[in-house]
């Protein structure tokens, strides 16, 4: 009752008055009912103001029985709703009057008024700190039975899970590499371990946001990957039309078709747009991951300010929607050359045209060729090195992944 009626769900100050008395009631614990609820009011001189004695027993003799209790809850939440629906539309209505300028910051903030009003959970700004020691002793709880098992969601990487114990709840975890290195392709393999993991856990909706390669290109991508069909023999026509391969593509695009994975493959969007469609799919769907590709693609909401600034409201933006949804949201980011022209593994500043990702983000992967990797052997430039540089809740390191190029699909290490 509490979460999810408010006081000011009453329209009548007498209604409001005598339900924030009866949840006061409820929290010390004494008999609730109409001699004590008098009594109270009559000790904070308050029952006069609701109408006396009279009105409660008028009340109370309305409803002879709980066992409407819910309609009755529902009616008049569904009726609050519609009133700060109304409040919050008048007050768009008479702000479109008033508007001076900056439209999307300006949508924005109308959209995230009306997210608000849709909430199920009063949202207070500070909370004592009682609630998040309750859910931190569940996590602990989880983490003591589960005795090493993920709490978040799988990457599908043993050793990344190891160090992670999977990408946990309103963290926002980068994934960095220079161009080409395999960046899309690790991102795709995660979301695919996320939304269908192995283990038999529970699927997380996942929503992709591809800014450079359109929804077909990726589902092509997935499922070359799952089916384990090398995708330049298919692009040269030299796969059989009846062969195992295309049974395990049709496998694949059957267990995909099912999956709970969303493609958006709109390009310049603006960080604000991002998040509406977010929130959007997330009141429909409950999403469990998003996954961004990549940062830098983002589009300014102001052109006109400088490019670290660019970024960093993006980058901003990004944390903040991975606490609001309270889901982990993958970001791919570009490194800079400094890696490169130096011949070195790549550490957190050569994060691409802004410091705030670094500061942002709970989490930083970077992705590059291991240092003993050799040009003229195949085999070893098919393993790469992913550097966990920074993680808040937990240790860093670096591990190695496979990569098998012709099914652009990382797997596990193997000697």
């Amino acid at each position: 009752l509490e979460s999810k009626l408010p006081a000011v769900a009453f329209y009548a100050p007498a209604n409001r008055l005598i339900y924030e008395k009866l949840v006061e009631l409820y929290q010390k614990s004494p008999p609730v009912d109409i001699a004590v609820l008098a009594e109270e009011l009559k000790t904070t001189k308050q029952l006069e103001s609701i109408g006396g004695f009279a009105y409660l027993t008028q009340i109370s003799g309305r409803i002879p029985t709980t066992a409407q209790a819910q309609y009755f809850i529902d009616r008049v939440r569904e009726l609050y709703l519609l009133r700060e629906l109304i409040k919050v539309a008048t007050g768009a209505v008479e702000n479109c009057y008033n508007y001076q300028g900056g439209l999307e910051e300006f949508i924005d903030k109308v959209e995230q008024d009306i997210f608000k009003v849709t909430q199920d959970r009063v949202s207070d700004g500070a909370k004592p700190m009682k609630d998040p020691t309750h859910e931190a002793m569940n996590v602990i709880t989880k983490m003591m039975m589960k005795k090493g098992e993920l709490t978040g969601v799988p990457s599908g990487f043993r050793d990344l899970d190891a160090l992670t114990f999977g990408f946990q709840k309103a963290e926002m975890i980068v994934l960095a590499a220079r161009p080409s290195m395999g960046k899309t392709s690790l991102a795709l393999n995660i979301a695919e371990s996320a939304a269908m993991p192995r283990r038999g856990g529970e699927p997380a909706t996942t929503l992709v946001f591809s800014l450079e390669m359109s929804s077909p290109q990726l589902a092509l991508r997935m499922l070359c990957a799952r089916a384990r069909v090398n995708m330049k023999l298919l692009r040269d026509g030299l796969l059989s039309k009846n062969g195992s391969e295309q049974q395990e593509l049709i496998k694949a695009a059957d267990e995909f078709s099912k999956s709970p994975i969303f493609i958006d493959d709109s390009s310049h969007l603006t960080i604000m747009e991002l998040r509406a469609k977010a929130r959007r799919v997330h009141a429909r769907h409950k999403l469990g991951f998003i996954v961004v590709d990549y940062l830098q693609l983002l589009s300014p909401s102001d052109p006109r300010v400088p490019r670290e600034q660019q970024v960093a409201e993006a980058s901003r933006g990004l944390k903040a929607l991975a606490k609001e949804l309270n889901v982990p949201v993958l970001v791919l980011s570009q490194l800079n050359r400094s890696s490169e022209k130096d011949n070195r593994t790549p550490r957190l500043s050569d994060l691409r045209e802004s410091g705030s990702i670094e500061q942002d983000a709970d989490v930083v992967l970077m992705l590059a060729r291991p240092k003993d990797a050799d040009e003229k052997f195949q085999v070893a430039a098919d393993s790469a090195e992913l550097i966990v540089a920074k993680q808040r809740n937990g240790p860093v390191g670096e591990l190695k992944l496979t990569f098998l190029r012709d099914i652009t699909r990382f797997e596990n290490f193997t000697q």
